[in-house]
């Protein structure tokens, strides 16, 4: 047996991958833990909707019944929706959900993986995971930046999490060789706003520019991720002092509870949508749709290069 024992593609986006049609990968988690239902459910049909009218097909990715999916329906969408306690599946859990023969979220990592596995390039989500505040001590840092370094797929998103020591992140990604692109900016974006005051390693101005360095990468033979940084809207875009300020005090609060490993971004996600009365999760919506529209033109113009 091999990993294609373990997975179902989608009929679509196994023709679409057959025949070098744009396909833009998309993860579950975001979907079971990202928002409350039925937001998270209108969520992902919109975000799908977006990628299908921008020219590109959708796949939706996750584990159902210990068989990774690439390209889940409709049913399959509305089960991850409303079962919001789906176990979050990273690299360290795949095997064991799979044996076990249960369902699973993708997150970043996961998804990344499983897009590699299926033939996918490009992959839309929020934002990475990252080195937490005061990583050093505790080690706290997300998977997300490991398989960066180690899977190749180009990953559309707005910068890292505003929760995340974001200078750290960097240079950890600097250390294991990838390369951040700014989608029409030289500003790092965190999540909630368009500049973290940290720098891209370098601005692009089209998705055709960002696929020519993909394919150049490939030739190389440099098989790493890179990170295509797309600022969330300005319209959309939280108060930077507002949000920081904000978000400092919620961390302290998880230390302070004894909130560590997983539970962390959820405990302060959701304190900053009650903090925030809602205006951190409309700003999350918007930027993943945005990440959705630049991920299927990306995924178009990289398609168009291989043709």
């Amino acid at each position: 047996m091999n990993y294609k024992d373990y997975m179902i593609i989608n009929e679509e986006v196994q023709h679409a991958l057959d025949n070098n049609l744009p396909v833009v990968a998309l993860e579950s988690t975001i979907i079971s833990h990202g928002f409350n239902y039925p937001e998270n459910l209108e969520c992902a049909r919109e975000c799908e909707r977006i990628i299908r009218e921008n020219g590109a097909i959708p796949a939706t990715i996750g584990i159902m019944g210990g068989k990774i999916v690439i390209g889940l329906n409709e049913k399959q969408i509305i089960h991850f929706a409303e079962n919001r306690t789906t176990p979050k599946c990273s690299r360290r859990d795949v095997a064991a959900i799979i044996a076990k023969g249960i369902d699973g979220a993708t997150t970043v990592t996961t998804t990344m993986m499983f897009a590699q596995m299926a033939g996918i390039k490009v992959f839309a989500t929020g934002g990475i995971g990252g080195v937490h505040f005061d990583g050093e001590n505790t080690m706290d840092i997300s998977a997300d930046l490991e398989e960066l370094a180690r899977t190749n797929v180009a990953v559309v998103c707005s910068g890292a999490k505003s929760i995340l020591d974001i200078p750290r992140t960097l240079e950890y990604l600097e250390t294991n060789g990838v390369t951040t692109l700014g989608y029409q900016t030289a500003a790092f974006p965190d999540f909630y706003t368009q500049d973290s005051g940290k720098k891209v390693d370098y601005r692009c101005e089209s998705t055709d520019e960002i696929a020519k360095i993909i394919v150049t990468k490939d030739n190389l033979g440099i098989d790493s991720g890179i990170i295509i940084a797309n600022p969330i809207p300005a319209e959309h875009a939280l108060d930077t002092d507002f949000i920081s300020s904000l978000i400092q005090r919620i961390v302290k609060e998880a230390a302070d509870q004894g909130v560590i490993g997983n539970k962390v971004t959820p405990f302060i996600l959701e304190a900053l949508h009650r903090e925030s009365e809602g205006k951190s999760v409309v700003a999350n919506k918007q930027l993943v749709f945005n990440n959705s529209r630049v991920a299927s033109l990306l995924a178009i113009s990289y398609s168009k290069i291989q043709k």
